[in-house]
């Protein structure tokens, strides 16, 4: 399956870039483990961070930030098979657990939940 890890981001970091790095950690600590289940994780952040950059943003919530974050996170919804929506406030993984449900996408809410993906070996 191809996982969109939803958690915070900038959620309770008052835009300090130091909180928002270590939020992005605590998302990209749960892609190995995915992927050694034999699934495809992916975060928004791993898409939406460089178009920032080539947008020219400049901030957290400046026009471009507003233009791509979130729509990347949906976008990639329209591709992905489930959800592991991590711990902690965050208006934008509510969002996106919230439009998984609407297409039917299973959400899981701890690593452990995730199922080993058939036909698949280490």
């Amino acid at each position: 399956m191809l996982i969109l890890i939803a958690g915070p981001y900038r959620s309770g970091t008052n835009d300090d870039p130091r909180l928002m790095h270590e939020n992005l950690q605590r998302l990209e600590a749960a892609a190995l483990p995915l992927f050694r289940l034999g699934h495809i994780p992916v975060i928004g952040e791993w898409v939406a961070l460089p178009l920032l950059k080539q947008a020219g943003s400049t901030r957290p919530g400046d026009a471009a930030y507003e233009e791509i974050l979130y729509p990347v996170a949906h976008r990639l919804l329209l591709k992905c098979d489930a959800v592991l929506r991590l711990e902690g406030a965050s208006k934008g993984a509510d969002e996106d657990v919230l439009i998984a449900k609407e297409r039917g996408l299973q959400v899981y809410y701890k690593l452990e939940e995730v199922p080993r993906a058939e036909n698949f070996s280490s």
